[in-house]
């Protein structure tokens, strides 16, 4: 992987990926256009990569954003890079294309820079996404290592993933598949990297609060920053590409903020000690054989069981 000064890092394929998202996802709760006035106000700051999901449904009140933004000069549409993720709803071929082009036309856009399959499911379709010019990189979610080893030892693999997305944070520093991504040219994106949109869909309401972890207000009180910033930046002097959500915007100004300072190495042991294996997203993975679909949830993906057929097929 290549690290440009401009903060973004080279994919597999060619494309770069700004280093620093800004996440959508709302709870149910939220009004939807609490999504759009927060994507405008990222873009506002300079966060110019935007991590969507039609899982979200909030697509056409953050194209609607972008679209305002690109309207009024403050970004061109080269500038931004937007990812969009495939449900597990669509999981069958020929329902793989439809579903991109749904937020396509939600977005009002002519094609995304980034599709990948949200949760870990066979999906040959993507590639023909890719060929279509309807996405310029795909990729995966939730994957673990030996899912993607799946992926990688198929036979006529034509690309492959360009980044798995994960829960990553100090608490789960997933070391071990950074550095095997890293191994094969895959970049890990980090989600839930603060912990704190605290969505009891989601999360044990009896769960740690990351940021107020000692170890953290240490370092950021050495390093006149917020707990938060030293949770991102320590995601981005490792390598990661990391996704910070908020819909306040002192949150987006404060998240930002994080290329100016380094973390000393000291500094990243200290974060390293912090990890404990602890999720707080309890994912719900659909289970497929070929004769029915089961659904029922996972407190760690990297337990799931792929396909009875198996791979990126």
């Amino acid at each position: 992987m290549e690290l440009k000064q401009s903060h973004s890092v080279r994919l597999n394929d060619g494309h770069l990926m700004p280093m620093l998202g800004f996440g959508t996802y709302a709870p149910d709760h939220t009004p939807k256009n609490k999504a759009g006035e927060a994507t405008k106000v990222a873009i506002d700051v300079g966060f110019c990569h935007i991590d969507a999901a039609f899982f979200y449904q909030n697509e056409k009140e953050v194209g609607k954003a972008i679209r305002e933004k690109i309207a009024d000069g403050t970004v061109k549409k080269e500038d931004i890079f937007y990812t969009t993720k495939l449900w597990t709803t669509f999981f069958r071929p020929e329902l793989v294309r439809p579903a991109l082009e749904r937020s396509l036309k939600k977005l009002q856009l002519d094609y995304v820079d980034l599709f990948i399959i949200h949760n870990p499911l066979a999906m040959k379709a993507l590639e023909k996404c890719k060929d279509s010019g309807l996405t310029k990189s795909i990729g995966v979610s939730n994957f673990n290592r030996k899912l993607l080893e799946l992926i990688l030892n198929k036979p006529g693999l034509k690309y492959k993933p360009t980044c798995n997305q994960v829960e990553c944070h100090p608490y789960l520093n997933q070391s071990k598949l950074l550095e095997f991504c890293k191994s094969k040219d895959i970049v890990l994106v980090a989600y839930s990297a603060l912990a704190s949109h605290r969505d009891p869909n989601w999360m044990d309401p009896d769960s740690p609060y990351l940021l107020e972890e000692p170890t953290l207000k240490s370092i950021a009180k050495k390093h006149n920053r917020s707990p938060g910033q030293v949770a991102l930046h320590y995601q981005l002097q490792r390598g990661v590409v990391v996704l910070a959500k908020s819909f306040s915007e002192k949150r987006i100004k404060e998240n930002f903020q994080v290329f100016d300072f380094e973390l000393t190495p000291e500094d990243m042991q200290a974060i390293d000690g912090l990890n404990r294996n602890f999720r707080y997203a309890k994912l719900q993975l659909l289970v497929i054989d070929s004769s029915s679909m089961l659904s029922k949830p996972l407190g760690h993906c990297e337990s799931a069981i792929l396909s009875r057929e198996g791979g990126w097929i």
